[in-house]
């Protein structure tokens, strides 16, 4: 009944919002178009379709906004104006009680709050959709004191996620049914996409190997802030981290009063994406405005301050091939060589005629170079390559999607800190390097490298395998030699018998004509 009396209420919000008008616009029944505005009648459908989606999710909940926030990363299937609309979503959700907040950690640790922390502030500083974050004061095993953020799961969010889900995946199936467009936006499979996102987002202690591996990654380039994990204190309901102390990055103006160099911030942001993608292939892929603060610590002045890990990034060495040879060839434009690329990675079906494939994508790419340096938007021209390449039937990969839109949120807050940002002058210096690495003399000594401690374990016993291999080669050549002499044997032996065989049959032949002849001659 609970069930029903949601997604009655799912339904109303949706018609209530006009949200029918986006997947029913090919639906050729009337009755279903008339039901739609008696049930929702006195709706007003003035305000722009992306807005009226994001203020829907909103009025939907805490779920329904994380979903818009996901499904805003996925502009390879979006309309702009409704990606757009969506990437405005924030949790601007009401904290829950601090006696559940305590509930939940003692439940965790297994003993008193009070003896957990040396103190803990029942307020808290920050509240999502899925965790809130109190602050407190920890000691460690050595006796120092540590200021710390203690995030907190929300209560029951598993199962209100599980109905919800249930609830998403059934409308998905209805969009797919009853709407050619909205077969076009693949429902069920952003649906499954959003399940993985949040199942990952409800297991903190994943979020905290994601911050640990970061911060263990930007060690030493001196350009970005992580937080240090507390392991003795994480459970997949809470993470206690290092608290840090920073002005969000949106405050540009307190951060120019402060002495910040903002045109050198919005340079070192776009070195620390291309650093964490194309040195590590492990990025921050929720790098919103919500998420960054920057340091006004004397030891740390100007730093960035990465903060919420549950979304990263990865990229293998066969994507960064891959995407290293794509950029080589759109940097000479020769785009019949991206097409080829295209196919060679099996992202488009075999049929696909390389000449079409290639005058769209230059068709796409082509007026990027008319354009002054600093106009050109690196992340738009992925989506535009996304959006083209879905004519052709393109799998686009989920990595490659989350590395666009990163991208795209870098691109954004670079020229919102400095509006005369050049992100090519600034990341050529990566590509080029990268580049080399990838297809030059720099990836074998890489490679050899890294398979030396495999090969060091062999070389003590090289000797005994180059013995145990020549004795082995040895004693195949004499097996063989003897199988060789066993055939002849054999052969030899089979000759003997058919002589004998043949000369008994010779002497009997012998004995039956000289009995005729005796016979015939006594006769």
């Amino acid at each position: 009944m609970k069930r029903f009396f949601r997604g009655a209420a799912i339904v109303w919000v949706a018609l209530r919002y006009g949200l029918d008008g986006l997947v029913l616009t090919s639906f050729q029944k009337p009755w279903l178009r008339l039901l739609a505005r008696i049930v929702s009648i006195g709706r007003d459908l003035r305000a722009p379709r992306g807005q009226r989606l994001r203020e829907a999710l909103e009025r939907l909940g805490p779920i329904f906004v994380k979903f818009g926030q996901v499904l805003s990363t996925r502009r390879d299937l979006l309309p702009p104006d409704i990606a757009d609309e969506l990437a405005l979503l924030q949790d601007r959700v009401p904290p829950f009680g601090s006696d559940i907040a305590i509930a939940t950690i003692e439940r965790a640790f297994r003993r008193p709050v009070d003896e957990v922390f040396v103190s803990f502030d029942r307020v808290p500083v920050a509240s999502a959709s899925i965790a809130q974050v109190h602050f407190a004061t920890l000691r460690a095993r050595d006796g120092t004191l540590h200021e710390v953020a203690v995030k907190v799961l929300r209560p029951g969010m598993l199962e209100v996620i599980e109905k919800d889900l249930s609830l998403m995946r059934m409308m998905a199936g209805w969009v797919e049914s009853l709407s050619a467009d909205g077969k076009r936006l693949k429902p069920r499979e952003v649906v499954a996409e959003f399940d993985n996102y949040l199942h990952d987002e409800l297991d903190l202690v994943r979020e905290a190997a994601n911050a640990a591996q970061l911060r263990r990654n930007m060690e030493g380039l001196g350009l970005v802030e992580i937080p240090s994990i507390f392991w003795d204190f994480c459970h997949p309901e809470v993470m206690v981290m290092e608290r840090m102390n920073g002005v969000p990055i949106s405050q540009v103006q307190r951060l120019r009063d402060a002495g910040v160099d903002i045109p050198k911030l919005a340079r070192d942001g776009v070195t620390i994406f291309f650093t964490q993608v194309f040195r590590d292939g492990f990025f921050h892929a929720d790098m919103h405005p919500g998420n960054i603060q920057v340091s006004l610590d004397p030891a740390t002045f100007g730093r960035y301050i990465s903060l919420d890990f549950g979304i990263v990034g990865t990229l293998t060495e066969s994507d960064k091939e891959y995407l290293a040879q794509n950029f080589a060839a759109f940097f000479r434009r020769d785009y019949k060589r991206v097409a080829e690329l295209h196919v060679e990675s099996g992202w488009v079906p075999a049929s696909t005629r390389v000449n079409d494939l290639e005058g769209a994508i230059r068709t796409v790419c082509e007026p990027y170079f008319d354009r002054p340096l600093k106009e050109i938007s690196l992340g738009m021209v992925l989506m535009r390559l996304f959006q083209t390449s879905r004519r052709f039937q393109v799998e686009i990969q989920p990595q490659l999607v989350l590395l666009q839109k990163t991208l795209l949120n870098i691109e954004g807050l670079g020229r919102q800190l400095d509006p005369e940002l050049d992100l090519w002058s600034t990341a050529k210096p990566f590509l080029e390097t990268w580049m080399l690495e990838q297809v030059g003399p720099q990836r074998f000594l890489r490679e050899l490298r890294a398979e030396a401690p495999h090969f060091a374990q062999f070389l003590p016993a090289l000797p005994r395998l180059l013995h145990d291999s020549l004795q082995r080669r040895s004693n195949d050549v004499q097996q063989r030699e003897l199988l060789a002499l066993l055939r002849e044997q054999r052969h030899t032996n089979r000759l003997l018998q058919i002589i004998i065989y043949c000369g008994i049959g010779f002497v009997l032949g012998l004995i039956v004509v000289q009995a005729i002849v005796r016979v015939a001659v006594f006769r």
